[in-house]
């Protein structure tokens, strides 16, 4: 069983740096890596996963992202209508049952099934170093740094919102009452039209009925009004 309990040496975080990278470049899994590194340094894969996010991770960021790109290029050069599916580049030895038992404390009959496995679980636990638990808060504060910064953008982002709302109802009451305005506006230019054609009618019918003034020439050659 593993139950390394010693510090990382800088071989170690090499070697786990190697592996996880060499797994991305491939198209293997990360979690493929931490098997390979657990199997080889003795510890659990948990704790190689831990100490890669936590620590080395940092160190490698450059590195890391070199590896995806060249991943994308493997996947684009095998083409891109062939689904890629992620490799496993190492396959964790299949453990031997007796060894296994063999490693177990041997139990009384008056211990409980529960003890046993509490016991089991207590020796697989990864180490935790102080570095580790620095590393666990700045993380977790960086994390509520950007918790509050997007609350302060949503908030931002629905006041803003509820200004719009706010203006466009003005202005929909604004255009109702140009509309307004225009309608009666039309209706008295019609009732205006409807007036000067009856006037231009009665004018009209006013000349028609009017009769001609007749004239007549005298003797002199004046031209003389004739009474009606």
């Amino acid at each position: 069983m593993k139950v390394r309990q010693d510090a990382w040496t800088e071989e170690d975080d090499l070697l786990l740096a190697e592996t996880v990278l060499k797994h991305v470049r491939e198209g293997s899994t990360q979690l493929n890596a931490f098997e390979e590194v657990g199997d080889k340094l003795n510890r659990t894969s948990a704790a190689c996963g831990f100490r890669w996010n936590a620590v080395v991770r940092h160190s490698y960021e450059k590195a890391l992202q070199l590896a995806k790109k060249h991943r994308k290029q493997r996947q684009r050069a095998l083409g891109k209508n062939q689904p890629v599916k992620k490799q496993l580049l190492y396959t964790p030895p299949t453990p031997n049952l007796e060894e296994f038992a063999e490693e177990l404390p041997l139990v009384t009959e008056s211990k409980s099934v529960r003890q046993v496995t509490t016991a089991a679980v207590a020796t697989t636990r990864p180490a935790m170093t102080i570095d580790h638990v620095i590393s666990f808060l700045q993380n977790m504060k960086q994390g509520s740094i950007g918790t509050e910064a997007l609350k302060t953008e949503n908030e931002r982002l629905k006041k803003e919102r509820t200004d719009i709302l706010r203006k466009n109802e003005e202005l929909e009451k604004k255009i109702a009452q140009l509309e307004q305005s225009s309608e009666n506006i039309q209706e008295d230019y019609e009732t205006l039209m409807k007036i000067m054609n009856r006037a231009r009618k009665l004018v009209l019918f006013e000349e028609e009925e009017r009769p001609a003034t007749k004239f007549k020439m005298d003797r002199n050659g004046n031209l003389e009004k004739v009474a009606e």
